[in-house]
């Protein structure tokens, strides 16, 4: 079962999708924050469009695994979709993600100028794959 995976943000919204297998996440693309239900509306579309069979939300919790304001945020995106889409939602720790796709693309040698991008995607990739890592496909 393919997964699509949304790293929320202010301003983009980076989206992943697994592979059928379920257990490799590959960044999609970058969306523009338009408004919370039109926003839904478009993830809702994509994980049709790709087939995907569970949303995954990205989630910042602080040091003590508590909400944060950009968590709530998340919720009221998660919130949204579920609202639109009959796929289930669920939220996932998305901790230092943009860090980490930060320094995976300095790690693959891209030159400083081009780094100076945004990485939502490369984000919600590194959520997906950590969702994946921790729930791996059930083998018959």
């Amino acid at each position: 079962m393919r997964i699509l995976a949304v790293d929320p943000g202010e301003k983009r919204l980076g989206i992943a999708i697994s592979d059928p297998t379920g257990t490799l996440a590959s960044p999609l693309t970058v969306l523009k924050h338009v408004a919370r239900p039109i926003d839904a509306a478009t993830i809702d579309g994509l994980a049709h469009e790709h087939e995907a069979g569970l949303i995954v939300v990205g989630q910042a919790l602080d040091d003590d695994n508590q909400p944060t304001p950009q968590s709530r945020r998340a919720e009221r995106l998660a919130e949204a979709i579920r609202s639109q889409s009959e796929l289930p939602v669920v939220l996932w720790d998305e901790s230092d993600s943009t860090q980490i796709a930060r320094q995976a693309r300095i790690q693959m040698g891209v030159s400083r100028r081009k780094r100076a991008g945004h990485l939502d995607d490369l984000a919600a990739a590194i959520i997906l794959q950590s969702y994946l890592d921790a729930h791996p496909p059930l083998k018959f």
